[in-house]
This record gives C-alpha cells, structure tokens and sequence, in this order.
C-alpha cells in the first residue's frame, strides 16, 4: 500500500510561484510545468489577477506577470504572513518593489 500522494502547494500557490520567478511565462508553458491542462492554467491565472496578487501585461502577443509580493495570505490562520513571506522561504530571494 501506497501512502497518499498530496503536496504543500495548491496549484494556485505553484502558479504564483512559478510566475513570480518567470515573468515572461506563457501559459503553455505554466501548463507543462505545473502538469495541468491550460485551461485550468488560465483559470488559476485569472483567480489570482483577481485578488490582486498579479497583474498581467501585454507585451504584443505575449502576457508578462507582476507579483505584488505585499498582498497577504488568504486563510486566516496565515494572513499575518505575505505572499513576498513565502516566496523568501521557498528560497527565491526578495522580489523587487511593486509600483
């Protein structure tokens, strides 16, 4: 018996992750590397351009991505702790300043 695969990150949190890292990502890609269909990435993108954790650019037929490091978690028990607070403990360095 097999124990029950699971991971620390929900898809929307390997998303921003991966976004915060790539800017210039496309949206295949995010699908591939994530292991999801590109629907689901378009859906995850959109959740998270909603609440205000990324903004999408248009770069001629490309999207580019900003992360606002500043906005806090969602889940009460880890609102005292931002998004830049994870992105730090997962090793990625500080992002830079929003404007």
């Amino acid at each position: 018996m097999t124990p029950k695969e699971w991971t620390f990150l929900t898809n929307h949190g390997r998303i921003l992750v991966y976004v915060a890292m790539h800017p210039r990502t496309t949206t295949q890609q995010l699908a591939e590397k994530a292991g999801l269909s590109i629907r689901a990435v378009q859906h995850i993108i959109t959740d998270l351009e909603t609440a205000g954790y990324i903004e999408r650019h248009k770069e001629g037929r490309r999207n580019s991505y900003v992360v606002h490091p500043e906005i806090p978690m969602r889940h009460r028990l880890e609102q005292e702790h931002t998004v830049g607070d994870v992105l730090h403990a997962l090793g990625y360095g500080k992002l830079k300043e929003t404007t």
